[in-house]
Parts: structure tokens; sequence; C-alpha cells
């Protein structure tokens, strides 16, 4: 699925939309959640909402309307975390206590990525952070007992 620049300006706007709901503020009147994305593969709707399930803000995204591809959430999940890290600069100093998260999820509020993590020293920005862990941690075991 190729990102059209109508795609990236929805998505740009909905950032911002959150943004003016958590504005960056002195900390005792920061809040405590994370960002919790829902996008629909049928009508479109991207909605963003906190811990407690308010509505933060919604969109349509035309592109994403009736779309039928397998790796419809593979797709969404690139352009998300191109797009958040595009806007770094604002997504890291929203009006959130740090550490704080955008997480896609699915219309069943199934967790399918974490987008982007946000934290005081460390911007965590990708894919699933514990790949290979398994492997790793039985090799350094192995190797530990060989010794």
């Amino acid at each position: 699925m190729n990102t059209s620049e109508q795609t990236l300006q929805q998505i740009d706007r909905f950032i911002n939309k959150i943004a003016q709901k958590y504005p960056k503020g002195c900390d005792e009147n920061s809040v405590l959640t994370d960002i919790h994305i829902l996008v629909n593969q049928d009508s479109g709707e991207m909605k963003a909402f906190n811990d407690d399930q308010e509505e933060i803000t919604r969109c349509v995204v035309e592109q994403w309307i009736d779309n039928q591809d397998e790796q419809f959430y593979d797709e969404v999940t690139n352009v998300l975390r191109k797009s958040l890290h595009g806007k770094c600069d604002v997504v890291d100093h929203l009006g959130l206590l740090k550490p704080y998260s955008f997480v896609l999820e699915d219309d069943d509020e199934e967790t399918i990525a974490e987008l982007y993590v946000a934290d005081d020293d460390t911007i965590i920005i990708g894919g699933d952070l514990m790949t290979n862990l398994d492997e790793e941690l039985d090799q350094f075991f192995n190797n530990l007992i060989k010794e």
C-alpha cells in the first residue's frame, strides 16, 4: 500500500489534535496515560483513546476505507511509526507523565503493536522490543554454564 500525501496529512493532523489535548505544561498538570490508537479496516476510521477509554480524537482515512489487504495492520503500523517519529518534537513533549506510549489496537481493542515509547532519557521507536530475546538469553546462559 502506497501511502498518499492526503493520508500523511490526516495522520499529521490526528497527532496534532492529540498534542492539543495534552499540551506540554508544568509537571503537576501532567496526566498518567498511554495513547491507544484504534484503526478500523472497513470504515477507515482512526480513533485515539486514553487509558480510561475516553476518546481524544478521531478521523477517517479515506485511503483505508474497505481495505482488504491482509497486511493492512503491518502497513498502518509502519506509516504511524514514521509519522510519530517525524513529529517526535511534539510527541516527546506531551503533557503526560513519562514513560508513555502510543499503542496500535484493532477493532477488538487487542494490541497489535507498540508504535512509540517516550521516556525522559530514552525514546524507543520500532517493532517488537523483545525480538529474539529467548534465543539471546539461552545463548547467554549456555555460555555461562560452559565457563
